[in-house]
């Protein structure tokens, strides 16, 4: 398969992949994390300083570093809220480069076949001129093996995910009819070739998806996050819901405690969501041990619209 792409990051070496023939031990120390929420009440307003801030805040230095942004495109309805608006997105590409990192835009829809197609209707290439030269579509990009993962002996995922320093989730703050919320590490499905596992890349709900959202997340721990919650969008998420005007950017190295954030934020307790669950079994910090920069999630609560599935999450 040839990358769709005009870049092509080179494959990195073996030690990629170390480290990946077991399960790593739960770790004995949880240690603290820091969550930075910051205010931005449109996509109107020049994003860039407000990124940069969110990014120093949370003690990231991504200087000579190989950055592959990942937003979130599932698909596309002018009535409501789905993707990462791409102003975030681009706002997050000129504050990675302005901080001296070679950056990259990537995304494998689990919908849709045609990602260009998708990122067209989605507004990225008015938005972004030179899309073309930092797109990859993570759905057809040449693959390498990443080991074990997901029940599997040999898992396949594209060279530009295997070979990036630092992968930063760009997910939109949404409720999910299977998931209760989808955040920053249920965005980490998009990293799935759908070329080698279909669509809508079914090993990931074979497996489960609360355990493949934090297998995913276990594989791929150099990251961090920016997470899209100026407009959100609650009800029957992530595709079918209503815009939930937010106005808050959430930032954070460690996936769990942003999404736990977020959950606070949008009124869902993250004790009760299951896939933060099985990822606290596993060593993420617990809510009460995140360090909270900027605003404090309780000023900013707005109670997202829940289905009836998941009227038991809501926090008190």
């Amino acid at each position: 398969m040839t990358p769709i792409s005009r870049r092509a990051w080179p494959v990195a070496a073996a030690g990629v992949l170390a480290g990946c023939g077991k399960e790593p031990e739960k770790p004995v120390f949880r240690g603290t994390s820091p969550v930075t929420v910051l205010k931005a009440d449109s996509y109107d307003i020049d994003l860039v300083p407000l990124i940069l801030r969110g990014i120093e805040m949370s003690g990231l230095s991504p200087k000579g570093k190989r950055v592959l942004l990942k937003p979130n495109l599932v698909e596309f309805d002018h009535a409501t809220a789905i993707n990462t608006h791409p102003r975030v997105v681009v706002a997050a590409f000129e504050a990675f480069q302005a901080l001296g990192a070679d950056v990259v835009i990537g995304e494998g829809p689990g919908h849709r076949r045609d990602t260009f197609g998708l990122t067209e209707e989605a507004g990225y290439w008015s938005h972004f001129k030179a899309l073309d030269d930092h797109f990859v579509d993570l759905n057809r990009d040449d693959i390498a093996s990443a080991g074990p993962l997901l029940g599997r002996s040999d898992f396949f995922a594209a060279k530009t995910v295997l070979s990036a320093d630092l992968i930063v989730s760009l997910p939109k703050m949404k409720t999910h009819h299977w998931a209760g919320a989808t955040l920053s590490m249920k965005n980490f499905f998009g990293l799935v070739p759908g070329s080698v596992y279909g669509w809508p890349k079914n090993p990931l709900h074979y497996h489960g998806i609360d355990n493949s959202i934090v297998a995913l997340n276990r594989r791929f721990r150099n990251t961090f996050a920016i997470v899209d919650g100026i407009v959100g969008m609650e009800g029957n998420g992530p595709i079918q819901g209503q815009p939930k005007p937010m106005g808050v950017l959430a930032f954070g190295s460690d996936l769990a405690a942003v999404d736990a954030t977020c959950c606070r934020m949008m009124g869902i307790d993250p004790l009760k969501v299951a896939y933060l669950q099985t990822a606290m079994e596993f060593g993420a910090v617990l809510p009460d041990q995140i360090e909270q920069r900027g605003e404090r999630p309780s000023d900013v609560r707005r109670d997202f619209l829940l289905i009836s599935e998941f009227s038991h999450i809501r926090l008190s």
